[in-house]
This record gives structure tokens, C-alpha cells and sequence, in this order.
């Protein structure tokens, strides 16, 4: 084979595999469940086979491509309209520890041991099951955990303290001394709002390496360390 076929392969596939995640969407990307995970691994795995084995006609492994990319759509769409087909497919949340007791026939079932049972709680930052009241394993093989009323952390409901609605979501600003100028119109502020910042702060633009606005409305300025 040579290399410009490699490359010519490399090339097709890689666009046509850039297509059909796009089509597939987010989901897929983020791997929600073991379905997603397998299929993601097998329409890669055909398009490395196409790149790599001379012997694969590139039309058929493109159809091939094509065509598991289509059935995960299909089946996203399925399970999107049919509770029934969602479990069947998916899968649904087991409980795996209930009012703080481990249900080990359930663990068994589902072919979990204790060490990956504390392997998922370590992974929430807990250390120890008692101080666990829910446990649920979601679908995807995360744990879901509630911890019990005592050892959940104190919010400011609790201690009746005001809660102030923050003005914006942190976003950045400027990076690499460029305005992100869609986020500041998302945020609905001007360059000239920015430009009175920067003065404020004594800085310039092109001092800047990155700026962040804050949930108060304050810029937070990081400078360039070479100034």
C-alpha cells in the first residue's frame, strides 16, 4: 500500500467518522451507557480497519460505518419514545445500599464485590458505607449517593442565611489578550464596559493574559508574567 492511499484512507475516514459522531451527537460522545461505549469502540475500530487493511474495499467500510452510526441512532430515538425500550436496552438504577444497609444479593447480581462497591463510594469522597443512607447504580456504572441527614453538608438554608442570586456565571473574558467577544454579548455587556475595567485596574489589553468576570460582576484579571 502506499503512502498516499494510506494517507487518502486516513483522510476519508477520518472526515466521514468526524460526520458521523456529529450525527450521533452528544451522547454518544459522552459514553451515558455501556451501548454507547461498545458502539463507540466499534465504529472506530472500523474505521482504523479501513485506514490500515488494503484488503477492505473502502466503500463497504464506510457503508459498515454508516450503518452502525445509523442503528445507534435508531435506538436513541427508540429509547427516547418508549420507556419499555429504554430499560430493555439500558438498563435502569439498581439500589444498591437502602436506609443504610448493603443489599448483597443485589451486589451479587449485578457482579459487584465490596471492593468495587468501596472503589464507587472513595470515588464520591466517601470512606466508609456508614455514612451512607442511598446508594444507587446508575446505568451508565456511576454511583449515585445520598448520604445520611447527619453527615450531609450544612447550606445556608440550614443556618438561615441569605442567599444572594448571583449576576452572571463565571465566563471567561479575554484569553491570550483577546475579548471573547460572544461571551461578552451573551452576558450583555459592551467593550466599552471592558475598557473601563482594564482602566480601572491599571492594566491594558495587551497585558492581559486571561480575565474572568465573576459571579459578582468583578473582572478578575490574571497578567501576563513576561510584564
Amino acid at each position: 500500500m502506499s503512502f498516499i492511499e494510506v494517507i487518502g484512507r486516513v483522510i476519508i475516514s477520518f472526515g466521514v467518522l468526524l460526520l458521523m459522531t456529529r450525527i450521533m451527537g452528544k451522547k454518544q460522545v459522552s459514553q451515558l451507557t455501556y451501548f454507547n461505549y461498545i458502539t463507540g469502540i466499534t465504529i472506530g475500530a472500523v474505521a482504523a480497519s479501513i485506514t490500515i487493511d488494503r484488503s477492505i474495499d473502502m466503500s463497504d467500510g464506510f457503508v459498515s460505518m454508516v450503518c452502525w452510526s445509523l442503528l445507534t441512532v435508531l435506538v436513541s430515538y427508540i429509547n427516547l419514545k418508549s420507556p419499555k425500550a429504554r430499560i430493555l436496552l439500558d438498563g435502569q438504577p439498581t439500589i444498591v445500599i437502602k436506609n443504610g444497609k448493603i443489599l448483597e444479593k443485589t451486589l451479587a447480581g449485578l457482579r459487584l464485590n465490596m471492593d468495587d462497591l468501596s472503589m464507587l463510594l472513595r470515588e464520591k469522597n466517601i470512606f466508609s458505607t456508614q455514612e451512607v443512607d442511598y446508594a444507587v447504580l446508575e446505568p451508565d456504572g456511576q454511583l449515585s449517593v445520598l448520604k445520611k441527614v447527619d453527615q450531609q453538608s450544612v447550606t445556608k438554608k440550614d443556618l438561615k442565611v441569605e442567599a444572594v442570586k448571583p449576576l452572571y456565571v463565571p465566563t471567561e473574558i479575554i484569553v491570550d489578550s483577546k475579548v471573547i467577544v460572544r461571551n461578552l454579548e451573551e452576558l450583555n455587556l459592551s467593550q466599552n464596559w471592558l475598557e473601563k475595567q482594564l482602566h480601572q485596574s491599571g492594566v491594558s489589553l495587551q497585558d492581559v493574559f486571561y480575565a474572568e468576570i465573576q459571579s459578582d460582576g468583578t473582572l478578575y484579571i490574571d497578567k501576563r508574567q513576561d510584564n
